[in-house]
């Protein structure tokens, strides 16, 4: 019974860890023993409000090829969300082969091509299960880090999450980040 377990634990970390997707693209600019500061260029991302739960499905929809030209698109990480307006957002950042221009255009009208600008961002890695109750405590041990290092914070909290739902908790990188002034 160990020996199948050891065999299943091997599998599904081979297959998390052989699962490489692009990842937006940032310089660490100040890192310590709590967080660090990255600086991220532009990014071209897809959003749409995540009511209901359902945001994941739209978004997956479009780069399964949901879209004008049907074209397939391979995910990216981090899937963010945070609170923009009152609404719970989701997004996708999209490949760096993708402009404004190029990025196949959206069939669902909840869907919006957006580009993030760029600039700094204290980020706290976490792993585990990306739940409310982790993202939360993780949330606050960063703000108050930041308040304590009298580092401006920008933005509400954006949860951003780098795993698919198979990877095993305890290896599982998901992180907070807030949009900070240096």
């Amino acid at each position: 019974m160990k020996k199948i377990l050891l065999i299943l634990i091997s599998v599904i970390t081979l297959n998390s860890q052989s699962m490489a997707y692009e990842e937006a693209n940032y310089k660490v600019v100040i890192e310590n023993k709590n967080y660090e500061i990255r600086k991220y260029s532009d990014r071209l991302v897809i959003e749409t409000n995540s009511i209901k739960g359902n945001g994941f499905r739209k978004l997956f929809n479009y780069i399964s090829g949901n879209n004008e030209q049907k074209e397939e698109i391979k995910m990216t990480v981090p899937v963010t969300q945070e609170i923009k307006n009152g609404n719970m957002t989701m997004q996708f950042y999209l490949p760096l082969k993708f402009n404004k221009d190029n990025a196949p255009k959206p069939l669902n009208a909840e869907i919006e091509i957006l580009t993030i600008e760029g600039g700094y961002y204290a980020v706290i890695k976490y792993s585990g299960r990306s739940s409310d109750k982790n993202f939360l405590k993780n949330k606050d041990i960063l703000e108050k880090q930041l308040k304590q290092d009298n580092v401006v914070i920008l933005s509400p909290p954006i949860r951003a999450s780098y795993n698919s739902p198979f990877t095993l908790p305890i290896l599982k990188r998901n992180e907070v980040m807030y949009r900070v002034n240096l």
